[in-house]
């Protein structure tokens, strides 16, 4: 048996707990935008990703300690988890951050949906991972659907000063995001359990937004708001324990390809909730997108 054949899927199609732990995902992080939106205000983006990694943090070092899963690693280990941290859970959101302030939110959602390409290259070239056929021309359509669905809202962004300097960062984001699924998918093949990579990965993600915020003299304040910290509960809680922990488990049991096709989905997840919430009104443009990205999901989670 190959070394890598426990990080591979038994079989083709997705099992019952695949599909509950995909679906958890993207229902968790496709709803999260919204908690992301309270965050935006008076407080630095690094400082309340420091909050919300930190209470982050102490809930998966408690959930490890309640499991009584190992947390002592060699140094090699600490290094890999200190990657983790710096690119999946600090980097990529700081970035995204910064560059959403300029881009609109649904030329984001489509440079983000690229992950499911990325991962696929990442995984041939760093992983040495054969790529699909079906896996490749579904996370192409996926994204080719996310850009049908918010074509209204990119054209209007048109060459509006920053964007040029926005997609770069949010391009970078998305690359960051990517690199930790590959460091991630790294450290489980050495068998370290997840809930402890993740423990460690948030302390390490942590610390490195708490530096950048003293670097940078930000003021470390949190809004006394409800809206504030009820999102920020959320966000800790759901969108980076819960979710986090599904996504890194796909990781594991059906490869960086296919787990990465939950990025072209939270979008349409969004705009979900935004019907039912906000009014938003679907124009055939947008149903057109929102098809093309579900075929592209049949393509990538179907038997080959």
């Amino acid at each position: 048996m190959r070394p890598a054949a426990a990080l591979r899927p038994a079989a083709p199609s997705l099992s019952g707990a695949d599909l509950g732990l995909y679906g958890t995902t993207v229902l968790v992080w496709g709803t999260s935008w919204i908690a992301l939106k309270a965050q935006l205000g008076g407080v630095a983006p690094e400082v309340s990703l420091a909050w919300r990694f930190l209470l982050a943090a102490a809930l998966m070092l408690a959930w490890v300690a309640w499991r009584g899963e190992r947390m002592r690693y060699a140094a090699a280990d600490h290094l890999r988890f200190a990657l983790t941290g710096l690119f999946m859970f600090s980097g990529n959101f700081t970035l995204f951050y910064y560059g959403g302030a300029t881009i609109p939110s649904g030329l984001l959602a489509v440079i983000f949906s690229l992950a499911s390409v990325i991962n696929l290259v990442l995984g041939a070239l760093l992983l040495r991972q054969p790529i699909e056929g079906r896996v490749a021309l579904g996370g192409c359509l996926g994204a080719a659907g996310i850009g049908l669905l918010f074509w209204p809202e990119i054209a209007r962004a048109g060459a509006a000063p920053g964007v040029l300097a926005g997609l770069g960062l949010c391009a970078a984001g998305t690359l960051c995001f990517c690199l930790g699924n590959v460091v991630s998918t790294g450290i489980q093949r050495r068998g370290v359990p997840i809930l402890a990579a993740n423990a460690w990965g948030m302390v390490y993600g942590a610390g490195l937004l708490v530096a950048a915020s003293f670097v940078r003299g930000h003021a470390f304040i949190v809004e006394p708001t409800w809206r504030y910290l009820g999102s920020l509960v959320y966000l800790a809680t759901f969108a980076s324990v819960i979710a986090f922990a599904c996504y890194l488990t796909l990781l594991r049991r059906i490869g960086a390809a296919r787990a990465g096709y939950a990025t072209v989905l939270f979008p349409i997840v969004a705009l979900g909730v935004s019907t039912a919430v906000e009014g938003y009104h679907w124009t055939p443009l947008a149903v057109l997108g929102a098809a093309a990205a579900l075929a592209g999901n049949g393509l990538v989670l179907s038997r080959r």
